[in-house]
């Protein structure tokens, strides 16, 4: 390795997209490629991606993280879900958890057995029968190697990218201070060749990712490659953050509770809240928003409200030429289910399985770019769904959102589980089957049949079954610690 030709992959932009992406790329390749982080202390991180889904245990243990020392380093607390209130209607609210619900057939979900036992009057809650839930409805929480618990964390975004700052670090990446002034392009080529910084220097390279943000200094400003509006299916366009002093409980979950024009977020963290408003400046204004945020809060504000103004959809190509974009820079779909890391993290995947070995191949660049599509589309629909599906008519927002058109694939889904209960997963399917179900029933979508052959069961055997699983459930959950307890005594 030591004889071929070192190559050197320039990473502009820091926060938790850069470090990220620095910390894996030098974990995994530093042996044969120098690593280069370009970073200015005066440009603020947007820093309140706060919530993650679990597939971020994946990428940790790429990484080697310690989970009790990034929880300690983070401030992070754990997650076993997301609490929706006010969506399909004012007033209730559904869960939808990371956990397994019930137990499945050879032939038919959980979501068919319990739709016939609702036939028969003799089940309630969907969640009853999901262990994630039980214990987030009870403030408890644990884990450890042989643990059964699906979970993901809370955590400060400032914190994790200083985290991820030492890891790289360690394992020779550098970082640059300084603010780029010029992204310089060969004639042609049309690739990128280096990156010159105010103070006047050059930084070479041979690969370059875009971590700039919304900014997208190198895949847009530079490269001009398109992007694409879903502004008409996902029309919030801004949001209000705020953080406060931690109210006494600390639940393992999010909350996100809606309002007239958007909804708000509440993210609980070991020494403080996490606050956001989003909206839609088509139907609310950004000074009647911050007014909302302030007076919804829990807990008395540590920090002054941060307006942050975005535009979901995605670039029409995240590889181009010699840049990959990562992070806010390749596109941003909102936060209401906690899945921007996830994307920064699959896109660093993608990248070290499609490395170029010396020149770029475009078979390489065009498959990342198909699969980047398919994903963020999939994760698209899911958030569509949460919105478009409701039975609020108390605003021009709610009742745009229900008679909007939507994608033809979330159509078809939601056709599928409407006629049969059916719900399949595909390939990038980032939310499975579980989410799905919990999600369509909890926004007031019940089928209309289910699958014929739960009707093998006999009522007194599915009575037998139902409760003997929720009595499973219930008495493990007892066995659990408060959250707050597990904490304490884990960092």
């Amino acid at each position: 390795m030591s004889k071929l030709e070192r190559k050197k992959i320039v990473i502009a932009g820091g926060g938790t997209s850069g470090w990220l992406a620095a910390a894996a790329l030098s974990k995994q390749l530093s042996s044969i490629f120098d690593v280069v982080l370009i970073e200015s202390d005066d440009i603020g991180t947007i820093g309140v991606g706060e919530a993650t889904i679990p597939t971020v245990r994946v990428f940790h243990k790429l990484l080697g993280i310690s989970e009790q020392e990034f929880v300690r380093e983070t401030n992070a607390t754990f997650k076993l879900g997301i609490n929706f209130e006010n969506w399909r209607v004012k007033g209730e609210s559904y869960f939808h958890s990371f956990g397994k619900t019930g137990k499945d057939s050879y032939l038919a979900g959980f979501q068919h057995f319990w739709l016939y036992g609702r036939e028969q009057g003799l089940v309630d809650t969907y969640g009853d029968y999901c262990f994630e839930f039980k214990c987030a409805l009870n403030d408890k929480f644990a884990t450890s190697e042989k643990a059964n618990i699906n979970y993901a964390y809370h955590l400060d975004a400032g914190k994790y990218a200083q985290y991820l700052r030492k890891l790289s670090e360690k394992n020779n990446a550098q970082r640059i201070e300084g603010k780029i002034s010029a992204v310089n392009i060969d004639p042609e080529s049309g690739n990128i060749t280096s990156l010159t910084l105010d103070s006047g220097q050059n930084v070479e390279g041979d690969l370059f990712i875009d971590c700039t943000g919304f900014k997208a200094l190198l895949i847009e400003d530079a490269l001009k490659t398109g992007y694409e509006d879903w502004s008409h299916w996902l029309p919030c366009d801004r949001a209000w953050a705020v953080q406060t002093t931690l109210a006494d409980k600390l639940p393992p979950y999010t909350r996100a509770i809606a309002h007239e024009s958007g909804w708000q977020w509440r993210i609980p963290l070991q020494n403080r809240a996490g606050n956001g408003l989003v909206f839609s400046t088509k139907f609310m204004d950004e000074s009647t928003a911050k007014d909302k945020l302030i007076q919804s809060v829990d807990g008395e504000l540590t920090s002054e409200p941060r307006l942050i103004k975005f535009l979901t959809g995605r670039r029409s190509k995240v590889w181009n030429k010699n840049c990959v974009a990562l992070g806010l820079s390749s596109g941003f779909i909102e936060p209401l289910e906690s899945t921007s890391i996830h994307l920064f993290m699959t896109g660093i995947i993608r990248l070290l399985r499609l490395l170029p070995n010396s020149n770029i191949s475009e078979a390489n660049v065009e498959e990342y770019n198909k699969q980047t599509a398919t994903e963020i589309e999939r994760i698209r629909d899911f958030i569509v769904l949460h919105y478009h599906v409701n039975e609020r008519d108390d605003s021009d927002f709610w009742r745009y959102l229900s008679n909007m058109e939507i994608p033809e694939s979330l159509k078809h889904r939601i056709e599928l589980f409407e006629q049969s209960a059916n719900v399949f997963e595909s390939e990038f399917d980032v939310f499975q089957i579980d989410s799905w179900v919990q999600v369509l029933l909890g926004q007031g979508v019940l089928p209309k049949q289910y699958h014929p052959s739960v009707k093998a069961m006999q009522v007194p055997e599915l009575d037998k079954f139902l409760n003997s699983y929720k009595q499973s459930v219930e008495a493990a959950v007892q066995k659990m610690p408060k959250h707050k307890d597990f904490i304490s005594h884990y960092r």
